[in-house]
């Protein structure tokens, strides 16, 4: 029974690595079930199917593998603040996790990528959202960092709330593709790219908004 257990648990990671890397390269959509198991050299084509069912469980279940260790990534960061950071101290928050966490998994990654094409797909996007929404680390950092911001009219504030996802999603995505085509990059180390994202965050939420005309 151990012996089948721990077979099905290896099928099931092979099948996440390997749908992982192949929704990072090519799209989530151009990329089918059948060709995942045959990617993950399961003989049953159904091996998917089986193991997780709905496509939309496949991305579900490749979130939540990456999702408990950025968890506690953020909530040491957080703890760290004690609630009493400044706008930097709290963007640090938003951005190191995720820099961090790509920095832990060595080279090569896809997650960064496997990302950026789940958000920006209609019918999937909603996963990534609804398990970043359960993370109680990250709702104290989004409150810490709004505190901040009180004299930033609420519309503006979530505007460049949107702004500042994108860059973190996008700019992730482009460094590890260009790590992955062996390109050069800005800067040396995902440290330092998780510095550079600080910078350029922290400046689009201290920017003035243009008053209404």
């Amino acid at each position: 029974m151990n012996v089948r257990t721990d077979r099905a648990s290896a099928t099931r990671e092979s099948i996440l690595v390997t749908a992982e890397r192949l929704f990072a390269e090519h799209g989530v959509h151009a990329v089918s079930n059948r060709h995942i198991s045959e990617a993950a050299g399961q003989g049953n084509n159904a091996a998917v199917n089986y193991h997780f069912g709905t496509k939309a469980d496949l991305v579900r279940a490749i979130a939540r593998k990456h999702a408990t260790r950025i968890e506690r990534l953020r909530e040491a960061l957080v703890e760290a603040i004690d609630g009493d950071g400044e706008l930097r101290d709290w963007v640090a928050c938003l951005v190191r996790p995720s820099t961090s966490y790509l920095q832990e998994l060595g080279s090569p990654t896809w997650f960064a990528r496997f990302s950026a094409q789940v958000m920006t797909d209609p019918a999937l996007r909603a996963i990534l959202v609804e398990e970043s929404m359960s993370s109680p680390a990250l709702a104290r950092t989004v409150e810490g960092l709004f505190r901040c911001l009180d004299d930033l009219p609420a519309d503006v504030r979530a505007e460049r709330g949107d702004m500042a996802r994108q860059l973190m999603i996008h700019m992730t995505a482009e460094r590890e593709r260009a790590l992955a085509e062996g390109s050069p990059t800005p800067r040396a180390s995902w440290d330092d790219a998780g510095t550079g994202l600080i910078d350029a965050i922290t400046g689009l939420f201290l920017a003035p908004p243009t008053p209404p005309s």
